[in-house]
């Protein structure tokens, strides 16, 4: 019988890094068409398939069994379908955004308490990880769904907030790997570092800026909409730490596997819950949808 030649570490890095390539090439068209193409109604659905995925995700890792995450994604499914009914009423919206930013303000201070080592009981409790990520997971619908279909550039914002998001991802990784040197949040998700997230920053500022200059054609939106970016990307990067404290609570380095080379569907959304309710409260202040 023939043996073969073990895969090294170095090879196994290349082999994964191919496969997130490929699986990028194929998902990132289909998203893009997605947004773009498709009526609000056809875009909810199709992001709550997303939505109910990552539930079944996070009801694995809050603990429940076969059947306790199958209830759990179904029960999520019905709470999307009330929040479909109910967009259109101000008061819902404004009470659904309200919470988000309520819910991000102390997931910040829970990373923030689990960094300085201290825990969190209340994590190791199933129906609060189940709560929580009722909290994660339907704000950011709400946000994703109410803005693409605001008007006529209601599906160019969506866009925008998944540029943000994918810059800000792209910039840290590169401006991380040239000039890291000073970690993040070393016990939540040691390979982030401060100097990542300022290229991170950076590149959500530029972004910004650009499509404020080119795509609405306001100079007096410039500025807004660049501190918009940025408040986004710091955002993004709240979700990200916030979903690996769970995984760290559960013992787990992915949420999934139902994405070949990435992970989990949250492993892939966990920047955009957090991020899509700042943007789109950020735009409501700011009274920029239109």
């Amino acid at each position: 019988m023939a043996c073969r030649r073990p895969q090294r570490a170095g090879e196994d890095a290349v082999t994964n890094l191919a496969i997130r390539v490929m699986t990028a090439a194929v998902l990132v068209p289909l998203v893009v068409w997605g947004v773009l193409a498709l009526p609000t109604g056809a875009f909810g659905l199709g992001l709550a398939l997303f939505v109910v995925a990552g539930a079944w995700e996070w009801a694995d890792l809050a603990g429940y069994p076969v059947a306790g995450r199958a209830a759990y994604a179904a029960g999520v499914a019905a709470i999307l379908a009330g929040a479909q009914a109910l967009i259109p009423d101000p008061a819902f919206t404004l009470a659904v955004l309200g919470l988000a930013m309520l819910w991000w303000l102390v997931a910040l201070l829970w990373v923030l308490r689990y960094q300085t080592g201290r825990s969190f009981p209340g994590l190791d409790n199933m129906a609060v990880r189940a709560a929580l990520g009722i909290l994660v997971l339907v704000p950011a619908w709400t946000a994703m769904t109410l803005l693409h279909g605001a008007g006529g550039r209601g599906p160019a914002w969506v866009m925008l907030i998944l540029v943000i998001v994918w810059g800000a991802d792209t910039g840290a990784y590169f401006a991380g790997r040239r000039f890291g040197r000073h970690r993040l949040a070393s016990r939540v998700s040691p390979g982030k570092t401060v100097e990542g997230v300022a290229g991170g920053l950076l590149a959500a500022g530029a972004i910004s800026g650009s499509f404020a200059w080119w795509w609405l054609d306001a100079v007096d939106a410039v500025a807004p909409l660049i501190a918009l970016g940025i408040a986004t990307a710091l955002a993004a990067v709240l979700g990200d730490l916030a979903e690996s404290l769970i995984k760290r609570c559960a013992g787990r380095k992915d949420s999934g596997v139902l994405i070949p080379g990435h992970g989990g569907v949250l492993d892939r959304i966990d920047s955009l819950t957090a991020a899509a309710p700042v943007f789109v409260a950020g735009l409501a202040i700011q009274d920029m949808v239109s």
